[in-house]
């Protein structure tokens, strides 16, 4: 059985199982079993892979820097990133916009029954109030101490981390000009060494996975995604027209490449990230895929793929904006036309720099229904639904960072 049919076996049967037992969710022994041995399970494949995350990062993306500026290629690159970046993000406000105003999935909804207990929302107004000013939120994004960086890079530090790596790469091509550099042979020594652990721990991926999705079916199990239905749909809807449709015109249109067939090849890491709702941990498959299967050239993929796994949240930005606005139905916040624009181009500005963690954005949903008057209560209405959502714009930012890595690495319409 090929590898993305054992996952996607074991993902349909986690979530049966989970289903299942969610029946039973008062049993003692279903309750050890999930926190003695489903959860650990899930956990040492996280683990595993977040350790890696920070070298394959940094090593990644000084590669990358140092053999475009060698080849006079990294201005290039990095403005086509940004204008394909900016490009797809337009088209996720446009369709997140559009679907919640058509749909109105917040109105007539009766609240008082789904609130329910609070703690989660507590936890979230105690990030929401350590939030840092925007100002010094950029002024950070520059390390004083790129090793406390590194150590805190998984937590919300990966920008500071990225361009402590994109300068260090920088300066590594600046100083050796066309000599090479003796940085560079243990920089590729280390990324091969992540390949290598990220292989390793790939052997764990289809019992990682069905543990993955047995936790979150047990806990939450249906009634909440019943209660929520007709939001969860417009979300998946925006989430699905935003990756068939937008990104196979962008394929099409900018390079001779296959959308059918380019999905198909990305299928395996879809699974992963479907499973974990983290581009952190889908990030080195992610670059892996890129290199090996689908032949881009190692250092667009490297710069382009890490850079996205932060800075290219389609996903995120999508849902995000649609929440804040189902909320604002939900309460009768009547907004306009440009105030629905503002929430979400902020909603775009917030996900830079989001944790590539499950529920990374949270917090910022939060910041951002506070500042259109939207009870922080609300948030009570999307956490029982919030992990599967999580798993469906995640896998939209990793498709997402793929597309973009693909059209910067073809700068012509057709090649050879």
């Amino acid at each position: 059985m090929k590898n993305h049919h054992r996952l996607l076996l074991s993902l349909v049967l986690g979530a049966c199982a989970g289903l299942v037992c969610h029946g039973f969710a008062n049993s003692e022994a279903l309750q050890i079993f999930n926190r003695y041995l489903m959860e650990p399970i899930g956990q040492v494949f996280l683990r595993l892979i977040f350790m890696i995350v920070v070298p394959m990062v940094m090593s990644g993306l000084m590669l990358g820097v140092y053999q475009l500026s060698n080849h006079n290629g990294l201005a290039r690159v990095a403005q086509r990133t940004l204008f394909f970046t900016l490009l797809a993000s337009s088209a996720s406000v446009a369709v997140g916009i559009s679907l919640v105003n058509l749909a109105q999935p917040g109105v007539g909804l009766d609240i008082s029954q789904m609130l329910g207990d609070s703690g989660g929302v507590n936890k979230i107004q105690q990030n929401v109030a350590q939030a840092k000013p925007v100002v010094q939120s950029l002024l950070e994004i520059i390390p004083k101490n790129p090793f406390a960086s590194a150590t805190q890079a998984l937590e919300g530090e990966m920008l500071s981390l990225m361009f402590f790596s994109l300068a260090f790469g920088a300066a590594l091509a600046a100083t050796n000009g066309d000599k090479p550099s003796r940085w560079v042979g243990l920089l590729e020594e280390t990324y091969a060494a992540c390949l290598l652990v990220v292989d390793t721990a790939m052997k764990l991926a289809p019992i990682a996975v069905f543990a993955l999705v047995f936790q979150s079916t047990f806990k939450f199990g249906h009634h909440i995604l019943f209660s929520l239905g007709f939001y969860v749909l417009v979300v998946v809807t925006g989430l699905l027209l935003q990756q068939v449709v937008v990104y196979s015109m962008l394929l099409r249109f900018f390079t001779l490449i296959q959308p059918l067939s380019f999905f198909r090849q990305c299928r395996d890491v879809y699974l992963y990230a479907f499973a974990t709702a983290s581009s952190n941990a889908t990030l080195p498959r992610s670059l892996e895929l890129a290199e090996h299967d689908l032949k881009l050239r190692p250092e667009v993929a490297r710069f382009v793929l890490t850079i996205g796994s932060t800075a290219n949240q389609n996903g995120t930005a999508l849902f995000e904006g649609i929440t804040v606005l189902f909320l604002a139905q939900v309460y009768g916040v009547d907004l306009s036309l440009a105030q629905q624009v503002q929430v979400v181009l902020m909603s775009i500005l917030a996900g830079i720099g989001t944790a590539g963690v499950p529920g990374g954005s949270l917090p910022l949903i939060m910041i951002l229904t506070q500042q259109v008057g939207i009870p922080a209560e609300g948030m009570g209405l999307i956490l029982g639904v919030d992990r599967f959502l999580d798993m469906c714009r995640t896998t939209l930012n990793v498709s997402g960072d793929l597309v973009i890595a693909a059209l910067v690495d073809q700068p012509e319409p057709q090649r050879n």
